[in-house]
């Protein structure tokens, strides 16, 4: 079998160079070998004439030296031509750069390079791995041609170190320039702070640490800004960025391929050696490296240790109460890596102080760390560092934003405060909120394992079930941690026992025991293939161990926010809980002596948790449920979401999102926090929802449903129809119509109008078949309720409900007169 090569897409500059790429991944042509080790010909300085005076040098992966503001690398000739990562991170910014997502610790670029010698200089270049080839077959040369690595940086020799083995190289400007790929100011931050250019008399480079696998730089860079973030008053904005360089093992880790069915973050691979009529494109799932210790034991069955096992530790600006619950979510994924056969495979450390390791550094990539981010920003997330040739995890850093825990009190007291004393107050029992950020911590974690969300999980379970105490306590409240499920809604006053903080659930052993479980009979990615079908299949047809990311499909159980299998059921159940929530507001956000911002921060979120639960619903109607399956399993992978639940839906719409809020506006609590705006607020909640259900794609998948499935299908026809009798019950029932009331309708029709012109528009530029027939059936939605006000109007005696009608009448007029 010919040895597999790996070649690089390029950047967008094409560099040319006078050397060919001859030798990319795989074996090396002798030639090329002595070309690496070659000294170069002609005058070069003397070592001892640059290496001298007050010099601070530091031995590792390349021996570094920092002189008068310069800094030195000697390159070993057999570091020539090896793979690195190059990292890139920031250390210390202004206040608000960024917007707030932007922190002390986030990760501004991640790529291969290599050294490479020409002539009397040394490039930098950049690797990719995403095309392969045989390096032995005719069509190699195509590849390498048509992936040429463009050249990062470039600096002379400048001497040979004292043996011979290594060249001196001057890389200061490699720093203190602004070098593209590794500064962290990017166009459009540039453009918004108005940056005219690095001052260089400011920029300079901090410090060079070298270990036996890696360097660490880190280099402030001083900006001159027309508008800098923040409360800077200089006009500039200073950073100090970290770049690590780490030497990449030559023993590369077996990669596992990606399966969709199994949610996994993965590297995209193309095989031009592919026997099929095109590139083979196929997946590598993204994982750390763990071998058994005793593979023996292993085969046994028996729990074993890695070799090496995934440390992380903690921020020293951790607050010391939160450290216990940070160790016990990062900890807590030792669960599922014994249902892979290991034990002790994650392990949580406080970071070690100055006297126990002076060498320790969060911004060291040999060290995962949960950072601890003092800002306003309410977040949190798991980013990880890959080895792009195998998928392999080096490293990672959790972050955790401090006012995230703003986040957990509010919805805490919202979703859970009908139901448990303790949830309602500002200052959440220690117990409570710890939890929270334990299971924020965990499912951050997950992510930096290479796990992606599975917002289909949270449709797992049956609704009624996260009532259970003996249920939820045993297997939380959907089956994976890395849904976004975050409080039990579903739970009532009356149920005693329930578990209301999400965990770790069983899809979280499956996916980490497919992705983790060490396979020793495979020798190769390949071999491995048949037995990860085999886990699959055996938990097919489970819905506690299906995946779903939710981005970019139509199935209403991938759900973001959203508990049970029954999406109208547990909507109802949290509006319920709501309904008693927003009484008490007032009561549990007071504090003596403070105004009423945190009520009326509560009661805005409360807003957005109300919508929530109408779009866990209106996603039935037009849905598609999405089974993902392989051409060797029986059944379809899409279909439509059935009849009868998507009527249900529109009918819970009717009732809970366009009908009458009095339960929300609640005047004990508007008066305390605005002197108007209640009215308008709720119009644009509910025109949202329905702009939602009137969305274009939505329409379309239900055009397509009745071509297909005829009388079973909801037709758009059906829901028109159920949504116009609901919308305008006063006009069927000669009712009066409140203010509220009278906002949606309009809205209906100012929707319904501007929808017609809209698809007209696309239609034109698209030639598109469904979409024209959309469009007769939203003019005859029209024309329907243009005939019922023209007949029925005169029937109340309410003289603004009159009014109301006539304009809405001349609304319609209006609009199909200028269609």
């Amino acid at each position: 079998m010919m040895k597999k090569a790996i070649i690089t897409i390029t950047l967008s500059i094409f560099l040319f160079h006078a050397d060919v790429e001859a030798q990319l991944f795989g074996k090396k042509k002798k030639q090329e070998e002595k070309s690496k080790t070659e000294k170069p010909k002609g005058d070069f300085k003397n070592y001892t004439d640059i290496i001298k005076g007050d010099v601070k040098s530091d031995d590792g992966l390349f021996m570094t030296h920092e002189i008068d503001g310069k800094l030195y690398y000697e390159i070993p000739f057999d570091n020539l031509e090896k793979d690195l990562l190059l990292v890139s991170r920031i250390v210390k910014l202004p206040d608000n750069f960024g917007g707030g997502y932007i922190n002390a610790g986030s990760k501004v670029n991640e790529q291969v390079v290599r050294w490479y010698k020409r002539d009397k200089s040394i490039d930098l270049k950049v690797i990719s791995f995403q095309n392969e080839s045989d390096e032995e077959s005719p069509i190699y040369k195509s590849v390498e041609a048509n992936n040429f690595f463009p050249i990062l940086y470039s600096s002379k020799i400048e001497a040979l170190n004292p043996d011979s083995t290594a060249y001196l190289v001057d890389v200061t400007s490699l720093f203190t320039d602004e070098v593209s790929a590794i500064n962290a100011m990017p166009d459009r931050l540039r453009k918004s702070y108005q940056v005219k250019r690095l001052d260089k008399s400011r920029s300079y480079i901090a410090s060079a640490k070298s270990f036996p696998e890696n360097i660490e730089v880190q280099h402030l860079m001083t900006y001159d800004a027309g508008d800098p973030p923040g409360r800077d008053q200089a006009g500039t904005i200073s950073m100090l960025l970290n770049q690590s360089m780490i030497l990449l093992p030559e023993d590369k880790m077996q990669p596992r391929l990606a399966d969709d069915r199994v949610g996994w973050f993965t590297i995209q691979k193309y095989d031009y050696n592919s026997d099929k009529l095109k590139s083979d494109d196929y997946e590598l799932i993204r994982r750390w490296r763990l071998v058994p210790k005793d593979i023996e034991a292993y085969k046994r069955g028996e729990l074993v240790e890695p070799v090496k096992p995934i440390v992380y530790y903690l921020d020293p600006a951790t607050p010391e109460k939160w450290r216990p619950y940070f160790i016990q979510g990062i900890e807590d994924w030792n669960v599922a890596f014994e249902a892979a056969g290991f034990k002790n495979a994650i392990i949580a450390k406080e970071a070690p102080s100055k006297e126990e390791d002076p060498e320790f550094s969060p911004e060291d990539i040999r060290y995962s760390v949960v950072r601890y981010v003092a800002t306003t920003t309410r977040n949190a997330v798991g980013p990880s560092v890959s080895d792009p040739r195998t998928g392999e995890i080096i490293e990672s850093d959790i972050i955790w934003y401090h006012n995230h825990l703003r986040s957990y009190r509010n919805r805490y007291m919202i979703e859970a405060g009908a139901q448990k004393e303790s949830a309602r107050t500002l200052e959440t029992p220690e117990a409570e909120i710890g939890e929270m950020m334990r299971m924020v911590i965990a499912h951050e974690v997950g992510h930096a394992l290479g796990l992606p969300h599975n917002m289909k999980a949270s449709s797992a379970y049956p609704t009624d079930s996260l009532r259970s105490a003996t249920f939820t306590q045993e297997y939380g409240l959907t089956p994976s941690i890395m849904d976004y499920a975050r409080v039990n809604y579903v739970a009532q006053p009356e149920d005693q026992g329930v578990r209301y903080i999400r965990m770790m659930g069983p899809y979280d052993k499956y996916s980490v025991n497919w992705g983790y479980r060490y396979i020793p009979a495979a020798n190769s990615k390949e071999d491995e293939k048949p037995i990860l079908d085999e886990w699959i299949l055996d938990k097919a047809g489970n819905p506690w161990y299906e995946f779903g990311s939710g981005y970019g499909v139509a199935d209403p159980r991938a759900n973001r926010e959203s508990l049970g299998a029954d999406h109208v059921k547990a909507s109802e159940y949290g509006l319920a809980n709501l309904k008693k929530v927003v009484p008490n507001l007032v009561a549990w956000t007071s504090e003596d002596g403070k105004d009423y911002s945190e009520l009326a921060e509560v009661y805005r979120e409360l807003g957005y948790m109300w919508s929530g639960y109408i779009r866990h619903v209106t996603a039935n109607v037009g849905g598609v449920y999405e089974t993902r399956k392989t051409s060797n399993q029986e059944g379809v992978v899409y279909q439509h979401v059935p009849k009868s639940i998507q009527k249900q839906a529109v009918q819970f719409l009717n009732d809970h999102a366009f009908t009458n809020h009095d339960w929300l506006l609640n005047r004990e609590v508007l008066n305390r926090i605005e002197d108007d705006g209640a009215v308008e607020r709720v119009k644009s909640l509910q025109s949202r929802s329905l702009a939602s259900l009137l969305d274009e794609d939505r329409l379309i998948r239900m055009v397509e449903n009745e071509s297909f499935n005829g009388s079973e299908a909801y037709s758009i026809l059906n829901m028109l129809d159920d949504l116009r009798t609901g919308i305008f019950s006063e006009l069927y029932k000669s009712q009066a119509v409140d203010a509220y009331r009278r906002n949606l309708q309009r809205a209906y029709v100012e929707l319904a109008s501007s929808k017609i012109a809209e698809l007209e528009a696309e239609e034109k530029r698209n030639d598109d078949v469904i979409i024209s027939d959309i469009i007769p059936v939203m003019r005859a939605e029209l024309e329907q309720l243009q005939a019922d006000i023209s007949s029925r109007r005169y029937r109340t005696s309410d003289k603004m409900s009159r009014i109301h009608w006539n304009d809405l009448l001349a609304r319609i007029n209006k609009s199909l007169e200028n269609q």
